[in-house]
């Protein structure tokens, strides 16, 4: 109970004080890497960051989403990194897309501009690439699947909202009442670049913070060692450092994915084309989790109804959002499989 106490204290002190730092739109902390890595290329939207430990395998590029959080999601802690897994479990060319906070000099970016970041991304790594797309890099990387079928050997989907109106999720529900006019505010407050302060606020949380935590790592209470403590106190770090995005950006997800569900109806544009998801023909790798609140089951697996392919696999794993990233459990269950699923 100790362990919990002092690492919930330093939260809610570093909370305090991350609040009161925001105001002087100060540049952002950089993400703690635990696995070690280096910085492949440097574009101004993202940089691609080379974790591999060999060359002679196929190479795997995990995508992070460019949405509330950083890249450090992937590889958060000792024990709670998927980047981690992947490596412990053969895929050792590995890659991660680590999308940059927006600024005054990217505030006019677009989805189409994060896609033609990405492409440049991958033609680096070299071709063919298996992807592993997270959450909001979920639906990205499927559209970047789809734009570009001769780049991509295989695809995993984790945790990623494909189709928003197969189930209500924690995040339909407030963007379905959120007006122009609150949009336009938020926006206005950070001149062309949507704050990630602001954005926490409108993020759902939905029990208390402790709870969040431990479920998100799957922990149990009390913390009985010094690496879980650490692990909280990372994670708390991690989840106040929120990234801002481009305001053109944010409202083309906002309004194509959430609002109209146009990845679900085939009106999806990418790079001067509709994206057309039955044409889509690698093989497909799903992976949700049962109490995922943010992408429930139904959204995630909507994909393969949608898709061309005729190999697919779908695993859901008893765990919420956060869990599926850097969840202990999750990791050491559901993340070999996919790491196997890659080396065929």
């Amino acid at each position: 109970m100790e362990i919990w106490r002092r690492s919930l204290e330093l939260a809610g002190t570093e909370l305090e004080t991350a609040a009161v730092e925001s105001h002087a739109r100060a540049p952002p902390e950089a993400p703690e890497w635990t696995t070690p890595n280096r910085v492949a290329l440097e574009l101004a939207a993202l940089r691609l960051r080379d974790f591999s430990t060999a060359s002679d395998r196929n190479p795997v590029v995990v995508v992070a989403p460019f949405a509330l959080h950083d890249a450090q999601l992937a590889d958060l802690a000792p024990g709670h990194s998927l980047l981690e897994a992947l490596l412990r479990d053969g895929c050792t060319h590995l890659h991660l897309v680590e999308w940059k906070s927006a600024t005054a000099a990217t505030r006019l970016h677009t989805i189409d501009t994060q896609l033609a970041s990405l492409n440049v991304a991958i033609d680096d790594v070299g071709l063919p690439v298996d992807i592993v797309g997270l959450c909001q890099g979920g639906w990205l990387s499927l559209v970047y699947a789809a734009r570009f079928p001769a780049k991509v050997r295989r695809l995993v989907l984790v945790g990623a909202p494909i189709d928003i109106r197969a189930e209500p999720s924690a995040l339909t529900t407030p963007m379905s009442s959120l007006s122009d006019v609150v949009i336009d505010e938020l926006t206005r407050h950070g001149d062309g670049v949507l704050l990630g302060r602001d954005m926490t606020a409108l993020w759902p949380r939905e029990y208390d913070e402790e709870r969040r935590i431990r479920d998100s790592l799957q922990l149990s209470a009390p913390l009985t060692t010094d690496a879980a403590g650490e692990a909280v106190e990372i994670f708390t770090r991690w989840d106040r450092r929120p990234l801002d995005l481009p305001v053109p950006y944010y409202r083309q997800v906002f309004d194509w994915l959430y609002r109209e569900n146009r990845l679900a109806t085939g009106a999806f544009p990418a790079l001067g084309r509709t994206i057309d998801l039955r044409n889509l023909r690698c093989p497909l790798f799903l992976l949700a989790g049962a109490q995922d609140a943010i992408a429930p089951p139904a959204q995630a697996f909507a994909a393969a109804r949608l898709v061309g392919t005729s190999e697919i696999e779908t695993t859901l794993a008893p765990c919420g959002h956060l869990a599926l990233f850097m969840g202990r459990l999750t990791l050491g269950t559901e993340w070999p499989r996919v790491a196997q699923w890659l080396q065929k």
